[in-house]
């Protein structure tokens, strides 16, 4: 059974910083590509970064220069370092995971595993 578990939220004031991890289980996901999505009350799910196997990143307009994504593939894990928070970042993290797949798109639909997520919540 494949896992994703996401950890790391928790409450911050604006401009401070939070770093998640997810880990995988159950499968290897060392040649796909990784993302974070996030979900605020009443809005859609909405991509944040992802990263491919050999390391190339791409980020959502909203953070970039501001969010790092990384991942240890030896560890099956990846990260999402996040700076200079602002309060609409508030929203639950989704890590997710491609079965097997490098694309690049930001949509959800291309993601064939999903964490069950992690609140981040920015006080102003």
């Amino acid at each position: 059974q494949v896992q994703l578990v996401e950890s790391g939220g928790g409450l911050v004031q604006a401009g401070g910083s939070l770093r998640l991890s997810c880990a995988a289980s159950g499968r290897t996901f060392s040649r796909s590509t990784m993302g974070w999505f996030r979900q605020a009350p009443g809005k859609e799910r909405e991509f944040v970064a992802a990263i491919s196997w050999n390391y190339n990143s791409n980020y959502a307009d909203s953070v970039k220069g501001r969010f790092t994504i990384s991942r240890d593939n030896a560890k099956n894990t990846v990260f999402l370092q996040m700076n200079s928070l602002r309060p609409d970042d508030t929203a639950v993290y989704y890590c997710a995971g491609q079965a097997g797949r490098s694309s690049w798109s930001t949509s959800i639909y291309v993601y064939d595993y999903w964490g069950q997520g992690t609140q981040v919540t920015v006080s102003s």
